[in-house]
């Protein structure tokens, strides 16, 4: 079987890709689709196999790893889905009250890639705490096309109000110092977005390409810092109308777009990751919340 590389995929296959993540082709059609690009040694089965997730493999910090206390908690959220659960990080050797960070999962539930991304922002030298959206149905199943049918069961206002209810946990928590932020990615960018709409208290917002609000952006207290791939037209055309309302509004923000970086470009678990745009954009992170939160 031939070996593929990512500079054999053409952009169409990343843009398909994105449209069956987001849930705008079938898998039916997505396959059939992705046909197309079956030539030259490739095969439909070998093309989906690189362009899906590999959880095994990528992950960066293990969940025994010694640097952190790092476990699985509950927390109610009486305006969303009940009793919620997630995975709270902190460095094992905190001395001090530490800032926290909620960190959003995608459409998908808590998969495994966001609790590596959770446990990276404990490294960091933060309280983070990555819930699971999922949870009232059951949890994360496993397997990311069960884990969007099942987040497509729950309405994304009461999701919405999970993550709030995730921040009310951290901001009380004994061991932080109630400076709380929130970082997430593409349904989780929106969630951050929101969040700066919904949180008078949220004490900075970081959204990897999310979707915009549209309204109530003079509610917006947090300073923000927005990523975006040049490549993601879907979520960078509502970007324009968003940044006018924030300078309207004399809102603090900060935005990047990377060039040549797809949707979810952070995410080293596909070929869609760009190594140098998500280091930059982590490192970017990190600072902005060190600044904002401690």
């Amino acid at each position: 079987m031939k070996k593929i590389r990512k500079e054999d995929i053409k952009q169409e296959v990343f843009d398909l890709y994105d449209d069956y993540a987001h849930d705008r082709v079938s898998r039916r059609l997505f396959l059939d689709r992705l046909s197309v690009y079956a030539v030259g040694g490739l095969t439909v089965s070998s093309l989906l196999g690189f362009i899906s997730p590999d959880y095994v493999k990528k992950i960066q910090v293990p969940q025994d790893d010694v640097r952190l206390n790092s476990e699985y908690i509950t927390y109610d959220s009486p305006k969303g889905g009940g009793e919620i659960k997630g995975l709270l990080s902190r460095p094992s050797d905190a001395k001090d009250k530490l800032p926290g960070i909620v960190v959003v999962h995608e459409n998908r539930g808590l998969n495994p890639h966001i609790e590596d991304v959770g446990r990276r922002a404990g490294l960091a030298g933060f309280i983070s705490l990555a819930p699971d959206a999922l949870t009232p149905l059951g949890g994360y199943p496993g397997n990311d096309d069960d884990g969007r049918t099942l987040q497509r069961e729950r309405d994304r206002d009461g999701m919405l109000q999970d993550f709030i209810a995730a921040f009310e946990y951290l901001k009380d928590h004994p061991e932080c110092n109630g400076n709380v932020g929130v970082v997430g990615f593409c349904f989780g960018g929106w969630i951050s977005n929101m969040m700066a709409v919904e949180v008078p208290d949220l004490k900075a917002a970081v959204p990897f390409y999310g979707g915009q609000p549209t309204e109530h952006i003079a509610d917006i207290n947090a300073p923000l810092l927005l990523h975006f791939g040049a490549l993601d037209k879907r979520v960078n055309e509502g970007w324009p109308a968003y940044e006018a309302a924030l300078k309207e509004n004399g809102k603090e923000y900060e935005a990047y777009i990377y060039e040549n970086a797809n949707h979810g470009f952070h995410n080293d678990t596909t070929p869609r990751y760009d190594r140098e745009a998500a280091e930059l954009a982590w490192s970017r992170t990190i600072a902005f919340f060190e600044k904002h939160l401690k």
